[in-house]
């Protein structure tokens, strides 16, 4: 069958309008993700130069200790920040689903750490958490109590930066669950107040199975930004990071930037990437178990 001249012209033009993006993730994306790949397999020395090294790098995983502290670290931030953050989302969804006064002003205030640059969040946070003059501190000491080094106390750094990315996530996947409850029917909750059905019973019998797709797609998407943390890590505690909340992200910037092993850098992100890709296909195949589409 023959191709009109004005359908390949709109294809022609489809291709042009297409061209830059391809490009710009050619360039980007896609080669350095096997740039990456092969340079997992280098040794790097002075002046840019490297030489093949073979499997040394993947090797050298069974005796580095910075990198099982940074497994260790990303593992509590992952199952402490994910869920917790989830469920405060679908709890503030649901009260500002409701028709009460002001809602968009509450949504807006919710929504705003989404708009705000990580690094005025983290400076922000970095004050309220300082040891000597903040304000968390402060308000502990009218009560009496002995605040701690928030940032440089071991024990409580790394909950200090869960604190404050749970903070900061919440508004984004609030809104995300909010159009999620408002693509449930009504006619569910009619039915239900009708059989008597209570605020409870509508919660977790319509709302949560009804919104289980929802909350998927935000589980999805926390547990791979929660395993690249660096921002909050690097903004608030610095460049000199403690083994107690080193992630496997920092330990990728300190070797590729802080001691130009730039071919172990390499194999800790091909690690990261296999890591999460078999994690996310995990949840793909299990979510036919608990995810209720309508």
């Amino acid at each position: 069958m023959r191709i009109s001249s004005k359908r390949r012209s709109d294809w022609m033009w489809a291709y042009i309008m297409i061209t830059p993006l391809m490009l710009g993730l050619l360039v980007f994306y896609i080669w350095p993700v096997f740039q990456t790949f092969y340079f997992s397999f280098t040794d790097w020395g002075s002046f840019g130069k490297y030489t093949w090294s073979g499997m040394a790098n993947y090797k050298q995983f069974f005796k580095d200790k910075d990198l099982l502290y940074a497994f260790r670290n990303t593992g509590i931030y992952i199952i402490t920040a994910v869920p917790v953050g989830i469920i405060l989302s679908i709890i503030l969804a649901v009260l500002l689903n409701q028709k009460v006064k002001g809602l968009s002003v509450y949504r807006t205030l919710y929504f705003l750490p989404v708009v705000t640059m990580p690094a005025a969040v983290a400076m922000v946070w970095k004050w309220l958490y300082n040891s000597d003059f903040g304000l968390i501190n402060y308000v502990l000491s009218k009560l009496s109590i002995t605040g701690p080094h928030w940032l440089t106390d071991h024990r409580t750094a790394l909950l200090s930066i869960i604190i404050v990315a749970i903070w900061s996530s919440i508004g984004s996947h609030m809104i995300i669950f909010l159009s999620g409850l408002q693509g449930i029917s009504e006619s569910y909750y009619e039915a239900a107040s009708i059989d008597g059905a209570g605020s409870l019973t509508k919660f977790t019998r319509i709302t949560l199975p009804l919104l289980t797709p929802t909350i998927f797609f935000v589980m999805v998407t926390s547990l791979i930004g929660a395993f690249q943390v660096f921002d909050y890590i690097y903004m608030m505690v610095g460049e000199i990071v403690m083994e107690s909340t080193q992630s496997i992200v920092f330990l990728y910037y300190k070797y590729g930037f802080l001691k130009n092993a730039k071919g172990y850098a390499s194999s800790i992100a091909v690690m990261l990437f296999i890591i999460i890709m078999l994690i996310t296909y995990i949840q793909m195949k299990i979510q036919k178990k608990w995810v209720h589409y309508e």
